[in-house]
């Protein structure tokens, strides 16, 4: 009996029913994403080469990648790697998988540095994979950095990162709890993505998230507040004046940040929506 051959169209088409009943929320996607890693091939050459045939060496390590995913293990900690900014940044379960809502607040950055003249040095705080810094350098050529994580194990990631992107000679890595490792420098800038989510909603996320990615990344206190409230206290003195400080914000903590800021005596407060409309990003300006 001649044994089943598995084509390129075959085995996307089988693949993505056989994600959507696992529950899977972009099944063809992520199809397409784990064959690409497995032929080492872009996105296009899966259209243009339906009916090539897989090898068995092929088709058993796309079948790995199968089991795991309906386990809802990410595909970014299957291949290893996520695209942001457009750059591609290592992952590992040790750090938070880098997200395109985490991209409006580089933007927001990049847009600011660039109308205050000289972009100085900027402080990345809960750095993970170096993602925010790393693109922040990698888009101003004359911007340096400081970047700053609690786990040993994601600024590991991050140097790594650096180093293939080509970044490691304008920037510094510190081991540390939040701005406590930079406390007597002075920075143009200090960005932020930090843990926002409440406690008792981590096992309200989806299993992707709350099975694989590090906690540690994603609560902060009953409220999720708590890395707010320390970085919106502390880090004016670090800024230069005129300086500021963006965050990335979850939904419905907006008017708490503006209660945090306005205790504090931040000037002015900006908040930028995301591309669905909700408010994503906040920055607080240090006034002259």
């Amino acid at each position: 009996m001649a044994e089943e051959i598995w084509t390129i169209g075959k085995i996307l088409k089988w693949t993505e029913e056989y994600f959507a009943k696992a529950g899977l929320d972009t099944p063809r996607l992520d199809a397409e994403v784990l064959l690409c890693y497995v032929l080492q091939k872009e996105r296009i050459h899966l259209y243009v080469h339906f009916d090539q045939p897989l090898s068995k060496d092929e088709l058993a390590q796309f079948k790995g990648y199968i089991k795991e995913r309906v386990l809802h293990k990410p595909v970014a900690y299957i291949v290893g790697h996520k695209d942001f900014m457009g750059l591609e940044f290592k992952v590992t379960e040790d750090t938070l998988i880098p997200r395109p809502d985490t991209e409006i607040l580089v933007e927001a950055v990049i847009s600011r540095l660039k109308t205050g003249g000289e972009p100085g040095v900027i402080a990345d705080i809960g750095t993970g994979t170096g993602a925010i810094c790393l693109s922040l350098l990698n888009y101003l050529t004359s911007l340096k950095a400081v970047t700053v994580d609690i786990s040993e194990k994601a600024l590991a990631v991050a140097k790594e990162n650096a180093q293939r992107l080509g970044l490691s000679d304008r920037i510094e890595f510190f081991h540390g709890d939040l701005l406590e490792p930079i406390k007597d420098r002075q920075f143009t800038a200090i960005i932020s993505n930090p843990p926002y989510i409440p406690e008792g909603d981590i096992d309200t996320l989806a299993a992707d998230v709350k099975d694989y990615e590090p906690v540690s990344a994603l609560a902060a206190g009953p409220d999720g507040l708590d890395c707010y409230r320390r970085l919106v206290a502390a880090a004016g003195a670090l800024l230069v004046d005129g300086g500021f400080l963006a965050m990335e914000i979850g939904i419905n903590q907006r008017e708490e940040l503006e209660k945090l800021a306005k205790e504090s005596d931040w000037g002015q407060v900006e908040v930028v929506k995301d591309l669905a409309g909700i408010d994503r990003v906040v920055i607080l300006w240090k006034q002259k």
